[in-house]
């Protein structure tokens, strides 16, 4: 075909972005970029890509419009929705960041997140996600029967339940996010990873601190529980199926080194991933400590 005729394609920035880029910024050229190939190559798409990416300024005007038109009903307007998404992410740009890191997180973790795109428009974990994180905003404002209201359309829609005053770090991926519960008093720490069907309950009826603490970089595989006011400690893996009731400790080898640290404190050959990062599931029980089964 001669040069003149053939069909133009637009071009998606390399992944991962520049150190000297801000993520914002490239994660959002990036998404429009794969908005357009995709709307060129699928026209069918074409007018659902362009309401909700290619007509937006930005990533929160995007994702404040995709999230109320996902969690609107006939009596909790989306319009409503859309100006209560967009002014708490302009208002808290902290919260705008997070949603940055989590779609960095399944882009890199996931292999099945073909694009940045896809993870905006059709991850159900990552949109519930930052659901929860507007609602947390509104549970700290006084404005709980908003923020309660949310937390049901959310589980309605996404079939995930988290609490709106439950504490969630950045970097956090739920994959797949079927039937994931999270209780109101749960704090989950930086780059941690959560499968589908897990919960982090408490034990009875007792109120106060009764949802478990999750540190960084932890992996929590598919249908494990977690009950009570429980540490799992940095880096630790919780075997799918698992059911935990006390403290698992910060994941460190046979002879007691950080986790992360291989060759030795004097001369580390390599950091390893933490397990939340490296999505590793296997167990190496001769080798840790702290592998949940």
């Amino acid at each position: 075909m001669p040069a003149g005729q053939q069909q133009k394609h637009h071009q998606v920035p390399t992944y991962p972005p520049p150190e000297s880029e801000d993520e914002e910024s490239w994660v959002w050229s990036q998404i429009k970029a794969e908005a357009r190939r995709d709307a060129e190559s699928e026209p069918a798409l074409a007018s659902y890509l362009y309401a909700t990416i290619l007509s937006h300024p930005s990533l929160t005007r995007s994702l404040s419009f995709h999230l109320a038109n996902k969690l609107c009903s006939s009596t909790l307007l989306s319009t409503l929705l859309y100006d209560i998404f967009l002014s708490s992410f302009s208002a808290h740009p902290p919260v705008c960041a997070a949603a940055v890191a989590d779609l960095l997180a399944a882009r890199h973790r996931d292999p099945a997140c073909a694009s940045f795109s896809h993870c905006l428009l059709n991850y159900k974990g990552f949109l519930a996600v930052q659901a929860q994180r507007i609602a947390h905003l509104l549970w700290f404002q006084h404005r709980r029967p908003l923020a309660l209201a949310l937390q049901s359309r959310v589980a309605d829609v996404f079939a995930v339940d988290i609490h709106p005053a439950a504490r969630l770090g950045r970097g956090l991926l739920l994959d797949h996010a079927t039937g994931v519960v999270i209780g109101e008093t749960a704090v989950i720490g930086n780059n941690v990873s959560i499968l589908h069907h897990v919960t982090l309950g408490g034990t009875g009826k007792a109120v106060g601190d009764r949802h478990p603490k999750i540190g960084d970089g932890v992996l929590i595989g598919a249908g494990a529980t977690i009950l009570g006011n429980v540490r799992i400690g940095e880096g630790a893996k919780i075997g799918a199926g698992s059911v935990v009731l006390i403290d698992v400790p910060p994941r460190t080898t046979a002879v007691g080194n950080p986790a992360r640290l291989v060759g030795g404190k004097e001369k580390p050959a390599r950091h390893e991933d933490f397990p939340g990062e490296s999505m590793d599931h296997t167990s190496f029980i001769s080798e840790w400590s702290d592998y949940i089964i």
